[in-house]
């Protein structure tokens, strides 16, 4: 049997310490190339290149520019509550401009309007969802 001066854990120990010891020399080097670096210069002038862009303006002389339509006003919803030519009532809605005119389309539609008023848009709480189950009636014990 041969004999041994060093330990194997005194050879382990000695191992992993100069692998640690190489580490942190590789790391050490990395952190000071790095926060030691001088950033590039970068030289002071600054160039503008204009683009070259031409815009075509001979569109609004065209037959197809001149026949365009404005869009429709939109209108505002109206609810109503009126007599039919057989005293029947009728309810609905209606879209309007006015409420003069909503009145008007109601009268050349042979109605006689009892009531007309403008309908709000929207809900008190916009996060509440628009479909909810309700939830059962708790049961009574006895």
């Amino acid at each position: 049997m041969a004999i041994v001066f060093i330990s194997p854990k005194q050879r382990q120990r000695v191992f992993f310490t100069g692998i640690t010891v190489v580490f942190l020399l590789i790391l050490a080097a990395i952190s000071l190339g790095v926060f030691l670096a001088k950033p590039i210069q970068n030289p002071g002038a600054v160039v503008f290149n204009k683009p070259k862009v031409s815009i075509d303006m001979s569109i609004f002389d065209s037959q197809e520019f001149k026949d365009l339509q404005l869009f429709p006003e939109m209108g505002i919803q109206y609810s109503y509550k009126a007599l039919d030519k057989a005293h029947k009532l009728q309810t609905g809605f209606l879209s309007a401009s006015s409420l003069e005119e909503a009145n008007s389309i109601l009268v050349s539609q042979g109605l006689m309007v009892s009531e007309i008023k403008e309908v709000k848009v929207g809900r008190a709480d916009p996060f509440m969802p628009y479909y909810t189950i309700p939830a059962p009636a708790p049961k009574k014990t006895k």
